[in-house]
């Protein structure tokens, strides 16, 4: 038998009783299409990480006080346990410098008629360093901005766009809580940091937040390391459970009010993340597949049963044992990889919902599908159809003619 006719049988075979054909594809569908959803939403994901540890500089290291990380809607507010007194000790290790301490300014940010709540930081000029933020137009602050306590601003992305719009900000003036700042730079995009949107910021100069709001701690401190990590960790969380009063042997984060992150754990985590991801898509695609193939292989047996006849008489006109067992093969084959197709258009809508929606709660989030997921899941596919047809399609190929013939 010709291998276009051996298709064409087996095409008819499969769309004959669609409906039927349709339910016993589930499984395969279920399965690729889990493949590629979790695949796209990984590499998302992916993305979004590797921008943020992008964005920061490769020495990068943050403190926050209390027991979790987060930027001016985190839980560093209210936590008193990061001081000015653990700023002037930190500063006398030799294994960190560049030590920019943050505090929060809250109020309402008004420019004319526009009102909004970005996140205002009050900042040393050594911060936009350490974050790897640049100047778009205008300047940054600089130590004369802040020694001189000058009031002044740097806008970010976002604020500029929702502020002014169209027209250029620089000498405007902006009003945070009861006090007018003079707008002397803004920035470039740089994305999120620790899943906070750095894009939607105001920057004044640290001495200004510190008269502002009074305050006696920090909301968080950054700073580079200057050579290994593990020993500026080390000398970090020594000194401050030192000051702090804390018997912490184990290194038990639990017991610290404070947590310590930089750059390179924000790498190790992505490993894990990835790991973790990669073993949770097979997974799903194992057992999804295995139900999916037990169904293939349950309907061809049906299929074989109910066309022994045909069989018989293709069988009695010549046709080979191997044309028997191609052509149930192919048929087997035929379900899963269209299966995997229906699957393979599914997860990457599915993919691309998913991506919109969370665009409103993760700027950084994109839409990303991975060519090698989607070849990957059409060779799973095409597999699962060898594997659990070929044991029907030798079931048929072995029918005896005469038997066949009889069968009723």
């Amino acid at each position: 038998m010709l291998l276009k006719d051996t298709f064409r049988s087996a095409l008819k075979g499969v769309t004959v009783n669609a409906n039927r054909s349709m339910l016993t594809m589930l499984g395969i569908i279920i399965g690729v299409g889990s493949v590629v959803l979790m695949s796209s939403v990984g590499q998302s994901m992916e993305g979004v990480i590797l921008g943020q540890i992008s964005s920061l500089g490769p020495k990068s290291m943050v403190i926050f006080p209390g027991q979790q990380e987060g930027g001016a809607s985190g839980v560093t507010t209210g936590h008193d346990s990061l001081t000015f007194e653990d700023l002037r000790e930190l500063e006398q290790l030799k294994t960190i410098t560049d030590l920019a301490p943050v505090i929060f300014i809250t109020g309402t940010v008004s420019f004319n008629r526009e009102e909004g709540n970005p996140q205002v930081f009050g900042i040393r000029p050594n911060f936009f360093q350490n974050q790897n933020i640049v100047a778009k137009t205008g300047r940054l602050l600089d130590a004369g901005d802040n020694d001189g306590a000058k009031a002044v601003a740097v806008l970010a992305p976002d604020v500029v766009e929702k502020f002014f719009g169209s027209i250029e900000p620089i000498g405007k003036r902006i009003k945070i809580g009861d006090r007018h700042y003079t707008v002397i730079g803004t920035t470039k995009a740089l994305g999120s940091q620790f899943f906070q949107n750095a894009d939607e910021r105001i920057y004044v100069p640290f001495n200004v937040a510190r008269d502002v709001t009074g305050q006696k701690y920090l909301n968080y401190l950054t700073m580079l390391a200057t050579e290994s990590f593990d020993r500026a960790f080390d000398d970090v969380k020594t000194l401050l459970r030192r000051r702090h009063g804390i018997e912490n042997p184990n290194d038990d984060q639990k017991k610290d009010d404070f947590v310590v992150r930089s750059s390179a754990q924000a790498g190790e985590i992505l490993g894990s993340v990835s790991l973790g991801l990669t073993l949770f898509i097979t997974t799903i695609a194992a057992i999804s597949l295995l139900v999916g193939g037990i169904g293939i292989m349950n309907i061809m047996l049906v299929s074989v049963t109910e066309r022994t006849a045909e069989i018989g008489l293709r069988k009695a006109l010549g046709a080979k044992r191997i044309d028997i067992l191609l052509q149930f093969l192919t048929e087997s084959v035929l379900l899963t990889v269209i299966g995997g197709a229906i699957g393979v258009v599914g997860g990457i809508f599915i993919a691309f919902i998913i991506a919109g929606i969370a665009k409103y709660f993760l700027s950084t989030y994109f839409f990303a599908v991975s060519l090698g997921s989607v070849v990957a899941a059409f060779l799973m596919a095409a597999a699962t159809g060898v594997l659990f047809g070929l044991s029907p399609a030798r079931h048929a190929a072995s029918l005896h003619p005469i038997e066949a013939l009889r069968y009723e």
